[in-house]
């Protein structure tokens, strides 16, 4: 049974290894909540959960987002160990 609602979802978490699932939900949450203040759907739709508007816009690539997370630091770019 787990597999058939699978099929029936209207939008999945896309299966990319790049893209961090934990990435997409939080994206999707933060839109979801500008989606109920007000803001403006990028695509049309029929659904009145802001949701499901926020995560098939996460999901097409609409809703850019910035990565805080630093790269990982080289043994030039770390800072001098402190004595």
């Amino acid at each position: 049974m787990a597999n058939s609602s699978r099929q029936n979802s209207v939008a999945a978490i896309p299966d990319d290894p790049e893209q961090s699932t934990y990435r997409f939900i939080i994206v999707a949450a933060k839109r979801a909540r500008q989606l109920q203040s007000g803001a403006r759907p990028f695509l049309p739709t029929t659904s009145k959960k802001p949701t499901v508007t926020a995560i098939e816009e996460v999901r097409r690539g609409l809703v850019k987002y910035y990565d805080p997370a630093p790269e990982k630091q080289t043994e030039e770019d770390a800072p001098p160990d402190s004595i």
